[in-house]
């Protein structure tokens, strides 16, 4: 393991974003020393700015009370816009497109209110087989609502058989034979088990092809990959920021409604009163006059102390720039990558996709040797600093965040895995 260790040091040594690390909280062991932390695939760390983000907003409470909603260094009224701007550069999307409120499950119903609008035989939701759960009961329970059964009209794709990644390709199939019969594509751009990345554009151009509505869950994509949402000409997407974006546990989630819907009459909304026009919200009148763009889809007043962590992190991602952080980030998992295949392969299968392009910041591992072998190691990594994921039912994920990692923490991963495998692995 010792070229392993060499080539850690010399990686840290030459990382132009080394610094950034020292911008972040990092979890302390018992003895003072720091966490080798890899779950912000979960929950990012919290950045040292995000606590002066809140009593900043906490002194305008204090100071200014009611008046915070319209004076002060950061009125409350123009929150959702001071967080767009950055968010634009992150998503690839124009401000006006993205809102920030609630957070990711509300969002999906909120959005599928106004995008699955099932008709005649056109009236099925085409999701992954494994998709997150809260996504699952989401999609089940707006077609119940719409009085549809799910038994019949909640169409899972999973990866073909002796195969545990889905491709593309899958879902043009599935499109193409069933398209008349789908009112949504609802996808992930990350898969959160397997890591596995997907083209969102080539989604969206199939899903449009069969006369589809397709919307994406970005919850695991944003802040770990470069997105251009406008490109993708996906209809909506939604996420949190919790994970890659460390804005904290059950943060406030973001929307991206594309602006071709802006302003569509027939489109239906669930409306309140943050999605009136600002400039005559105060009125109070009966009828409701939308917001341009995304923000209409607002409901209530924004919770500001939820939002003011995501201001700091957003100013993180803007200084260290999402092109460097995606270079990092493919030199950090492909160093992870090549330590298990050469060092590992007997104890470790990688079931992230092995091309860069197709993963983030992720890698999911199963020890070869079976579940309660892969249960065991999960313990043995918690009890030594090393902080991963257990997913069931035998998944280890690992995210190397560029952010806060570093290699010398992908390499303590390692040797510790190698240290438990010569213990409880034999041949």
């Amino acid at each position: 393991m010792s070229n392993l260790s060499d080539t850690a040091r010399k990686l840290d040594r030459e990382d132009p974003l080394a610094r950034f690390r020292d911008e972040f909280h990092i979890p302390l062991n018992t003895d003072g020393t720091q966490q080798h932390y890899f779950c912000g695939h979960s929950l990012g760390l919290q950045p040292r700015s995000a606590g002066d983000a809140v009593e900043q907003d906490l002194g305008a409470w204090r100071q200014l009370a009611v008046r915070g909603h319209f004076e002060g260094d950061l009125p409350w009224t123009e929150y959702n816009e001071k967080l767009c701007q950055p968010l634009a550069k992150l998503t690839g999307a124009q401000a006006e497109e993205l809102v920030v409120m609630n957070t990711l499950t509300v969002n999906l119903h909120l959005l599928m209110v106004s995008f699955f609008r099932p008709r005649g035989r056109r009236r099925k939701i085409l999701i992954e087989q494994q998709a997150f759960p809260s996504d699952r009961y989401a999609v089940e329970s707006q077609l119940r609502f719409h009085g549809l059964d799910p038994a019949e009209c909640l169409v899972e794709l999973g990866p073909a058989p002796n195969r545990h990644l889905l491709e593309e390709s899958d879902i043009e199939s599935c499109l193409q034979a069933q398209g008349d019969e789908i009112a949504l594509v609802l996808w992930p751009g990350v898969q959160y088990i397997s890591g596995q990345s997907f083209d969102l554009s080539r989604i969206s151009a199939a899903a449009h092809q069969a006369g589809a509505m397709v919307g994406f869950d970005l919850a695991h994509h944003i802040g770990n990959l470069p997105l251009s949402l406008g490109h993708s000409d996906c209809d909506f997407a939604a996420w949190c920021h919790y994970k890659y974006l460390n804005s904290g546990p059950g943060a406030i989630g973001g929307c991206f409604i594309h602006q071709r819907h802006h302003s569509d009459g027939a489109l239906p909304r669930f409306n309140g009163w943050w999605g009136n026009d600002r400039g005559s919200r105060f009125l109070m009148a009966p009828g409701f006059a939308p917001s341009a763009g995304a923000a209409a889809w607002q409901l209530s007043n924004p919770p500001v102390l939820s939002m003011a962590p995501l201001r700091a992190s957003l100013a993180v991602f803007e200084a260290a720039g999402m092109d460097r952080l995606r270079r990092k980030s493919k030199l950090m998992s492909a160093y992870l990558a090549e330590g298990i295949v050469s060092k590992l392969d007997r104890v470790l299968e990688i079931l992230t996709p092995t091309d860069a392009e197709r993963r983030g910041c992720q890698l999911s591992l199963r020890v070869r040797s079976g579940r309660d072998d892969g249960q065991q190691l999960f313990r043995y990594l918690v009890e030594r600093g090393v902080l991963t994921d257990w997913r069931e039912p035998d998944v280890i994920r690992v995210a190397p965040v560029p952010l806060y990692n570093c290699f010398d923490d992908c390499y303590a991963l390692l040797r510790h895995i190698s240290e438990w495998a010569d213990q409880h692995i034999t041949g």
